[in-house]
């Protein structure tokens, strides 16, 4: 299975957009049996580009949905898509997308994409704000964002992204990709990883502004203990009633711990 990368006008990648193509058919094969798109599903690409990936979908569910900014590859994209089932194009900023209103009433979204390395960070929050209407997310990354996202507490990799994730769902790291895989390549490896949401939140949260706040401060000073990291949010009543040491750091908590402590954390001073 090829993306008839060949076949089509050359583009030069825009750095603003984050650009690098996707055009190894290998490569592209494995993204497609990981994603296992079924007929009926409303799967939304992001960032088609040259149509890698939205090609070999279309011909598996015969109708999806790709959002793109980049307004100068999107009528070939639409050529080399006809005859192969229906493409739905919006042209737009996917920041700018919410797909909350986006989803039709008792119909999730399946989310996929090859996503700008330079907003990927804000975008997966972003998405996930929609996310009791999503079903999962098969996304590219860079590979060292990827191991931050999915990282297990005490180890080098965890960190705020992991916590603030974990909220809202399991990430799972399926595969790396290399650079040779790309036209042009990046200076990165990158990675495929899964996202499911929560059915139900695997633990309260009191207030989801005070518990950023506090994963904030704890890593911003993660190599300093909590006592002192938190030390105008969360109180010496604080760590006792939760039972967590203060003489911890925080790689050492897990997300719930996070949590806990949130729970217990005076407002942050403005």
């Amino acid at each position: 299975m090829t993306d008839g990368a060949e076949e089509r006008p050359r583009f030069r990648a825009r750095r603003r957009f984050g650009q690098h193509f996707l055009h190894d058919p290998g490569v592209i094969r494995r993204i497609v049996e990981a994603i296992d798109p079924r007929p009926g599903e409303r799967l939304i690409e992001i960032g088609p580009g040259h149509g890698a990936l939205t090609l070999p979908l279309l011909d598996r569910i015969r109708h999806l949905e790709v959002i793109e900014i980049d307004r100068d590859v999107i009528p070939v994209l639409r050529e080399h898509a006809a005859g192969r089932g229906t493409l739905t194009v919006h042209e737009a900023d996917v920041l700018e997308i919410d797909f909350a209103t986006l989803a039709d009433p008792g119909r999730s979204l399946r989310l996929c994409g090859n996503l700008p390395y330079n907003i990927s960070t804000p975008l997966l929050f972003h998405v996930l704000e929609a996310a009791p209407r999503l079903i999962d997310m098969h996304f590219m990354l860079q590979k060292e964002v990827v191991a931050r996202m999915a990282a297990s507490p005490d180890s080098g990799d965890y960190g705020r992204l992991t916590v603030m994730l974990a909220v809202h769902c399991r990430v799972e790291h399926l595969f790396d990709v290399g650079p040779g895989a790309f036209r042009p390549p990046p200076r990165v490896t990158s990675s495929i990883v899964r996202l499911v949401p929560h059915p139900a939140p695997p633990f309260p949260i009191a207030d989801s502004r005070r518990f950023a706040e506090v994963v904030g401060r704890a890593f911003g000073q993660r190599r300093k203990t909590l006592r002192n990291s938190l030390r105008e949010v969360v109180d010496a009543q604080g760590f006792a009633a939760t039972g967590i040491d203060a003489g911890r750091r925080a790689e050492t908590l897990t997300p719930q711990e996070f949590a806990q402590l949130a729970a217990t954390a005076a407002p942050a001073p403005l």
